[in-house]
């Protein structure tokens, strides 16, 4: 790669080699964001060609393929002595509500109060706190939950107060509730890795069709990372300074410059068990629309 915004790319490549591997995160990045849209079933050929691009070999991706097949999320089939993995119904219900959270994702509105649920000590307290914490609840500590007004989910047996306090308290509980501090660094992070590749695209600095496939898959399995942990508060329970706002914008600005770029790629490399190329998903085009386009 040569270029400002080739240079950004490997520098992003390269602070992923740094981590513990997880090419079975990045296969779910890529079956969300751009297989799913599509149909939701593709040829092995197809993803090593991507993973090449990342500079993770066949035999890594091959052995992840399977451990999701095993564990349920991908479905295997052969044609000839090519293989074909499509979302399981585990991966599909999974990837439903990731999709609403990553690309929708917005705050709910600010009722004026906070709802806490009580959990008393009887049998069914385990599932209710899982319950809880599925739905979005945060925890000031034991056996009390904390979300803001509305948010719903909560168990039956749950006892829903609703409170209020002066904005300094509120904040204070939600710092109390949630790991906000560190989805706060983890979203400086991001900006500080991608912001790079925002400036070189703005300054006119091109990237081929693969080479933009290979950035919105890192851009998107970077963000996933940290949005599907964000609790996504009202800003009345976050701290001024929250940079949450400006990590979406810069997701949102980059994934629109590259969506055409890489569906391009997709749709001249990406086929399904019949030999036929995947239709394009029209969806993909309208995520993150209330961010600026490029």
């Amino acid at each position: 790669m040569t270029g400002a915004s080739r240079v950004a790319v490997v520098q992003i490549l390269d602070q992923l080699r740094g981590e513990p591997s997880r090419t079975w995160s990045i296969i779910i990045t890529i079956y969300g964001d751009a297989i799913v849209p599509r149909g939701g079933c593709v040829w092995l050929g197809t993803l090593l060609s991507i993973f090449k691009s990342l500079e993770i070999g066949d035999g890594v991706v091959r052995t992840a393929m399977s451990r999701l097949a095993a564990d349920g999320w991908l479905e295997r089939s052969k044609v000839g002595r090519n293989s074909f993995y499509r979302l399981a119904a585990k991966g599909r219900a999974t990837f439903s509500e990731a999709t609403r959270h990553i690309y929708a994702a917005r705050p709910p509105v600010w009722l004026g109060h906070v709802d806490l649920a009580l959990l008393s000590n009887g049998p069914d307290k385990d599932q209710a706190r899982d319950t809880l914490q599925r739905a979005g609840f945060g925890s000031p500590g034991p056996g009390l939950f904390v979300a803001p007004g509305g948010r719903g989910g909560a168990p039956a047996g749950a006892l829903i107060l609703q409170a209020t306090a002066a904005p300094e308290g509120l904040r204070d509980l939600a710092a109390r509730s949630w790991p906000l501090a560190a989805t706060a660094e983890a979203y400086l992070h991001f900006i500080e890795t991608f912001a790079p590749l925002r400036a070189a695209l703005d300054a006119g600095s091109p990237l081929d069709d693969l080479e933009a496939l290979v950035s919105r898959v890192l851009l998107i399995h970077e963000y996933r990372r940290i949005v599907l942990r964000d609790p996504l508060l009202p800003a009345e329970l976050l701290p001024a300074d929250w940079p949450g706002d400006a990590a979406r914008a810069l997701c949102g600005n980059l994934y629109r410059n590259l969506v055409v770029p890489s569906e391009r790629w997709l749709d001249d490399n990406a086929i399904d068990d019949s030999g036929a190329a995947l239709g394009p998903g029209q969806e993909v085009f309208d995520r993150f629309e209330d961010c600026l386009k490029p």
